[in-house]
């Protein structure tokens, strides 16, 4: 697409969603580390230096895109948690339940795993004090939500609400690296099957490693 000067708001506006839309659909096609502002102006339309009146850096694209996938989830989060899990159930039994409806739902949103991966080493980078106070910000509203989800089913978990919600954000970014090897381990992992032991399943690694965590952070009987 190409785009005349924006001249109003509302085409400014256009122009920042149609980056953040390009950005996303990028990737669909790649992994976060392979997406670069050269190429997400020639797909978008737009220059670089005009791309860059937009958002200040590749970073700040993709921490919005983080923000807005995290938000998403968090709504289906809230329906896939209602539905699965019973709160007249033991404590252990829910806690097993939450854990294998986060590690299933989490393991289908491969691209906010690997958002979640690059966060602290990648994207929170080559931002600017503004950009990345306004996002946390938001992680700490988005953060708030997931709490309150948790304890919803978990009230025994109390304060340690937050730090699961945390862990497991954390938990699905570092596994996921794990689960997408790329080609080259790909190819040592077929070419010697014993070595493909450190090849994780993000849904099964997910759920043992939630699984431990809440159970370790329940109170006992």
């Amino acid at each position: 697409m190409t785009f005349q000067r924006a001249r109003t708001e509302e085409q400014r506006e256009i122009r920042r969603r149609a980056i953040l839309d390009t950005a996303s659909a990028m990737l669909d096609e790649m992994p976060v580390a392979a997406v670069t502002l050269n190429e997400l102006s020639r797909r978008v339309g737009l220059a670089k230096p005009n791309v860059l009146r937009y958002f200040e850096s590749r970073e700040a694209v993709l921490l919005e895109l983080l923000d807005c996938f995290l938000r998403e989830w968090l709504t289906e989060l809230a329906d896939e948690l209602a539905a699965g899990v019973d709160e007249e159930l033991p404590m252990d039994q829910r806690a097993t339940a939450v854990a294998e409806i986060l590690s299933r739902s989490l393991s289908g949103r491969g691209v906010l795993c690997d958002l979640f991966g690059a966060q602290g080493a990648v994207l929170e980078h080559n931002v600017s004090v503004e950009v990345v106070a306004r996002y946390k910000r938001a992680s700490l509203d988005r953060l708030t939500t997931m709490t309150a989800l948790i304890r919803r089913y978990l009230p025994e978990l109390g304060e340690n609400a937050t730090m699961f919600s945390l862990q497991t954000m954390v938990l699905a970014g570092a596994l996921s690296a794990y689960s997408t090897p790329p080609p080259s381990l790909r190819a040592a992992y077929e070419a010697e099957p014993d070595l493909a032991r450190f090849h994780l399943g993000l849904e099964e690694s997910l759920k043992l490693s939630l699984t431990a965590t809440l159970l370790g952070a329940l109170p006992r009987r």
